[in-house]
């Protein structure tokens, strides 16, 4: 297959990826496939950065494996370059206590979370359970107080569609991603993928226009919208794929390794 649009010869670029089912497949596995892929793609001197919703704490494992050393967490709002953390965007507390207090008079949980943990606002709930271990971590433990005197970058609210709608109308400067049927990430204002990605490729010296990103849900759609070349992943659904200029197989079908050779990243 001829490479659509590809980078002119010697120009670096920067590639952002997604982790959850686009990095891993759903068994949180890392295709053999996309490893030697994001390898192919550092030998040739591109820059290698992920774009996830998880915190710090939650991406090392992929992060070391991969041997990448700059990312965006949190959906944005924890940015690191090299090594070197270059950009954060907490909650101002009284948006937390806000937005705590109507949680519970709704009976809804949330997980807090910093760049080294995180906790529940209540004990063993079956939202939290599901959701978190999808993750592969255990249900956090219980401190509704945790986000006093911590630096909350996000929060995790569990209820259904459209119990979430309340939330939206009521907390309209904060920003709310589902990506779970019993989960929404919570963020500050404004807030996205896309948002820290302008922070780190401004550091680095890079346009939009010299951006790929891969993703595959609805936290993605900023990025790959804000990116010269977004990729959504085959799993995506149809919005996301709708968002991105390009679309490639499912993760557990070489998704990486076979976007990167349709953008002509690698050959």
């Amino acid at each position: 297959m001829p490479a659509l649009n590809a980078p002119v010869a010697g120009r670096r670029a920067i590639v952002f990826f997604d982790i959850d089912g686009t990095l891993l497949d759903h068994r949180k596995r890392l295709p053999g496939s996309a490893k030697e892929a994001i390898q192919a793609l550092q030998d040739l001197g591109h820059e290698v950065a992920l774009a996830t919703g998880r915190s710090p704490f939650m991406l090392q494992r992929v992060a070391e494996e991969l041997g990448i050393d700059s990312y965006i967490g949190f959906n944005g709002q924890y940015v690191v370059m090299k090594g070197e953390r270059i950009y954060t965007n907490p909650f101002r507390k009284e948006e937390l206590d806000e937005l705590s207090r109507f949680a519970e008079a709704n009976g809804h949980p949330l997980v807090y979370l910093n760049a080294d943990s995180m906790r529940s606002s209540m004990t063993h709930h079956p939202y939290v359970e599901e959701c978190i271990t999808s993750l592969e971590y255990a249900h956090p433990p219980c401190d509704p107080e945790y986000f006093r005197g911590r630096s909350i970058y996000q929060t995790m609210l569990f209820c259904e569609e459209p119990e979430d709608q309340q939330y939206r109308e009521r907390f309209a400067g904060l920003s709310f991603v589902r990506w779970h049927p019993f989960s929404l990430d919570v963020l500050p204002g404004g807030g996205s993928k896309a948002s820290g990605i302008a922070q780190l490729i401004h550091r680095l010296g890079f346009e939009p226009e010299e951006a790929y990103a891969f993703g595959d849900n609805l936290n993605d759609l900023e990025m790959l919208q804000y990116v010269g070349h977004g990729i959504a992943m085959g799993n995506a659904p149809d919005c996301v794929k709708q968002a991105a200029k390009y679309v490639t197989a499912d993760v557990d079908r070489h998704g990486i390794a076979r976007g990167l050779q349709m953008v002509g990243l690698l050959p």
